[in-house]
């Protein structure tokens, strides 16, 4: 994405550069008015690019280091499946196994699987369906009490005929493994887990003393990061509790894809997306959602929880990983962190490479000549120059000013076509939004450039 107001230099590279990528997110950050980040990437199973961005906290003023530790929210929940799947192997537990087995007195726990739990398909309401901290979360609370009042209730449908993201599922599955393994999450996980990988800066729950945590922060409604209060003590528990760095996650992924942690037959399980009875995929796994991104498999969460943001992706043929953790509520990066994987998978097709500048950059200087009404002819190709003749521009002109100038340019995936690179271009300008085509040939040539209804 590139537009006015843009950094110089930092637009997306149009393939996978660390030094570019690097510059790319710096930009990003700081136009995005996010606080601090961490970005971790790596390819064939080795980190290519780890880099901290900005401030741990705005009241200590303490710069991110590799070593800071941030809220990944709902990333927790692959780590409390991997835990119940460990016992799996141990033999001490099923995730077939009916709830009511482990922890009785909850609603139609006969009929509902430990995976169920996991793969969010129990019928379990959630108690964090909000983007924000409600009254009710602000005090601390034991995490059976949680399970309490949502899991005793009706079902919101019958188990496993629908997929609907319950945190109450997984304070149920994550008390059972404290249960079956007769110790807290933090020691199972430290023991099993976080100490054999090396994961020196993860913590399931943390007091907030913890050193080296991030302080989640707040941009209200477009205002500035303000230091936000985390969620009362015990409702995030096996639902969104840990804090890790992104070099820990890095860690954490390309030991699944290499089996360091889990049994081939438990690796499977936790990553194959599970099927409705009326034979419909979920597209998630156990604590994990599985998507296809030009052909390859992509294992992936994201996880909000106050103050916090954070995204991880890996590609288990290639042990490649995107890992991007913020602490700022209000500068969305779901989309940056989606390019990074875009670009780090890269394109199954052929896209010849271009001389000249970006084509978001084209494209905006295009735009700016069809609104004054007087096209520069020099760099269009012969049949693009006679259809975009004087008259037709003159023509557009009064209801391309009409827009005003674009809030910002983004380019989709290229592709290639007919020996010319081929990008879709989306101006957002503040009443509506727009959508190009531009195609251009090796020796920078626009080939065509169409302005469409978005």
């Amino acid at each position: 994405m590139a537009g006015p107001g843009s950094d110089a230099g930092a637009a997306l590279p149009s393939r996978f550069d660390p030094a570019a990528v690097d510059a790319y997110v710096a930009a990003q950050i700081r136009s995005r008015g996010i606080v601090g980040a961490q970005l971790v990437i790596a390819q064939g199973g080795e980190v290519v690019l780890s880099r901290a961005y900005g401030l741990a906290s705005l009241a200590t003023r303490a710069p991110v280091t590799p070593d800071t530790s941030f809220g990944i929210g709902s990333i927790t929940k692959q780590f409390v499946c991997g835990a119940a799947l460990l016992l799996e192997d141990d033999g001490v537990l099923s995730l077939d196994d009916k709830v009511s087995a482990h922890y009785p007195g909850l609603t139609r726990g006969a009929d509902i699987r430990l995976d169920d739990l996991g793969a969010h398909i129990s019928g379990y309401p959630d108690f964090y369906p909000l983007d924000f901290v409600d009254q009710r979360m602000r005090a601390p609370i034991d995490p059976d009490e949680v399970v309490r009042r949502y899991a005793t209730v009706p079902l919101e449908f019958e188990p496993r005929t629908r997929w609907s993201y319950s945190n109450t599922g997984f304070l149920v599955l994550g008390r059972i493994v404290e249960k079956v393994s007769g110790q807290p999450l933090d020691d199972f996980l430290r023991r099993r887990v976080f100490t054999p990988l090396g994961m020196t800066r993860s913590f399931f729950t943390p007091p907030p003393d913890t050193p080296g945590l991030a302080t989640g922060h707040l941009s209200f409604a477009l205002g500035e990061p303000q230091p936000v209060a985390p969620e009362g003590r015990g409702w995030l528990h096996a639902a969104g509790g840990m804090f890790a760095s992104a070099g820990d996650l890095a860690r954490w992924d390309l030991a699944l894809a290499q089996g360091k942690v889990l049994s081939p037959k438990s690796l499977a399980r936790l990553t194959t997306p599970r099927t409705l009875t009326g034979g419909r995929s979920t597209d998630y796994g156990c604590g994990i959602g599985v998507r296809h991104v030009a052909g390859e498999t992509v294992l992936s969460h994201s996880g909000a929880v106050a103050g916090f943001l954070s995204y991880n992706a890996f590609i288990p043929r290639t042990r490649s990983a995107v890992v991007l953790l913020v602490n700022t509520e209000g500068g969305s990066p779901g989309d940056l962190h989606s390019q990074l994987v875009n670009l780090l998978v890269g394109p199954t097709t052929f896209v010849p490479p271009v001389k000249g500048p970006p084509p978001t950059e084209v494209a905006l200087d295009l735009l700016h000549q069809m609104q004054r009404g007087a096209l520069d002819r020099s760099r269009l190709a012969p049949e693009l120059a006679e259809y975009l003749n004087d008259a037709r521009v003159r023509e557009a002109a009064p209801r391309l000013r009409a827009l005003g100038e674009p809030k910002s340019v983004e380019s989709g995936d290229r592709r290639g076509r007919g020996g010319m690179e081929v990008t879709p271009i989306r101006f957002v300008f503040p009443q509506r939004t727009v959508k190009a085509l531009l195609y251009r040939t090796p020796d920078g040539v626009v080939h065509e450039f169409l302005i469409q209804r978005d």
